[in-house]
């Protein structure tokens, strides 16, 4: 992509997303994301009402007047984006690909990080580690994991989640929130062991984008199918009742399937629809984990 169509789709991603960020997300973020405690603020006098459990004892002894603790949340947090960037995120039959949605959604997060003063990193991967970018703080940190969203061309087209979790479980050594954006087209047996070890390790939000042709086939006659990942093509009878019926099972029960890992390994996750507005899904997940 040219130098200046490439800025044109960073600042127009980045005006969109910063001012979601800013007007919708960022206190239901600050709630949902909790930070790593509370730490030791300083000692005031103690008022009417205050938990006598705070109460400093040495500093209430030396001014014959009691004196409590105060602590404040101590907010930081790490947060990483592990973006699925294999073939199958190039199809979308409405008005958005998958992979528009992904950028968008990525850009919402790391925007939301950085105004909770939070770090952003990304780890970007197909049936291998594409590219690692470390967390860190700022404008144009998340700028260039903009651009890179837009303009990044992988190597591979496959699928390996499990492989990008245990990348990320031993790259990233102390505790944080991560999000983890796949359309989750891999049937890798070893995904609910590697997510359950990383999920005690770390705080892990699955976020599963999908189009919603992938959820039925219609009945247009025998139509000709590529893999985007693997590249191979089939031909398929559509107008079959029966091969439409297969298909619709595969979905539900994979769907069902991804529902029942999430769950036993106690991981947050949303199903977010491309023709369908992200910001209700997000929301909606958001307050969810702010109740816990």
């Amino acid at each position: 992509m040219e130098t200046a169509d490439l800025l044109k789709k960073v600042r127009k991603i980045e005006i969109k997303t910063r001012g979601l960020s800013r007007n919708i997300f960022a206190g239901e973020y600050h709630s949902a994301f909790k930070g790593r405690g509370m730490a030791f603020s300083e000692v005031r006098e103690y008022q009417f009402g205050d938990d006598i459990r705070n109460i400093d004892w040495n500093v209430t002894a030396r001014y014959s007047t009691p004196y409590i603790k105060v602590f404040e949340e101590e907010r930081e947090l790490t947060v990483m984006l592990l973006i699925d960037v294999s073939g199958s995120r190039d199809f979308g039959s409405f008005e958005m690909m998958k992979k528009s949605v992904i950028t968008e959604i990525s850009a919402v997060l790391s925007f939301s990080a950085i105004q909770n003063n939070d770090k952003i990193g990304v780890i970007f991967f197909s049936d291998i580690i594409e590219k690692f970018i470390p967390p860190k703080k700022g404008k144009s940190h998340i700028l260039r994991i903009i651009r890179e969203l837009i303009d990044f061309r992988p190597e591979e087209k496959g699928t390996d989640i499990t492989e990008a979790i245990r990348y990320f479980t031993n790259v990233i050594k102390k505790r944080c929130t991560a999000f983890l954006i796949s359309d989750f087209m891999d049937d890798n047996k070893e995904l609910e062991m590697a997510l359950s070890i990383a999920n005690n390790k770390h705080d892990i939000v699955a976020l599963k984008i999908y189009d919603k042709r992938e959820t039925t086939l219609p009945s247009i006659g025998m139509i000709k199918l590529k893999d985007a990942e693997t590249g191979s093509y089939v031909w398929v009878n559509s107008s079959s009742r029966k091969t439409r019926k297969i298909y619709g099972d595969w979905w539900i029960n994979h769907s069902g399937e991804l529902d029942r890992m999430f769950k036993k390994c106690g991981v947050d996750y949303a199903s977010i629809n491309t023709s369908e507005d992200y910001v209700k899904s997000l929301m909606s997940l958001f307050k969810r984990r702010a109740l816990k």
